[in-house]
């Protein structure tokens, strides 16, 4: 399902949480012979929205109006989201 939140992502201010950089894991995985990857599955799919913001992100079919009840991809702070629950459940 892919939607259009172009209008959403004007009206809601920027998440400035930092994203992951990529460039010191690599650097520090230089030398190592074996290497463990996590993918997690549908990872903005694990959250869920608020009760209260279902209704921004509602979108129409043919079949009636629905309202996503976990955080979709196309959201402008969708990627900063992610990021500060992965650091959360990683931190030491």
């Amino acid at each position: 399902m892919c939607t259009d939140f172009t209008n959403l992502n004007k009206a809601c201010p920027k998440d400035f949480y930092p994203l992951l950089c990529l460039g010191p894991l690599v650097d520090g995985s230089a030398g190592y012979e074996v290497f463990d990857f996590m993918d997690a599955s549908r990872g903005y799919q694990q959250i869920l929205m608020l009760p209260k913001d279902e209704e921004k992100i509602a979108f129409n079919t043919e079949y009636g109006l629905y309202c996503w009840r976990v955080m979709p991809f196309g959201l402008k702070n969708a990627g900063a989201t992610y990021q500060r629950m992965v650091n959360t459940i990683f931190a030491p």
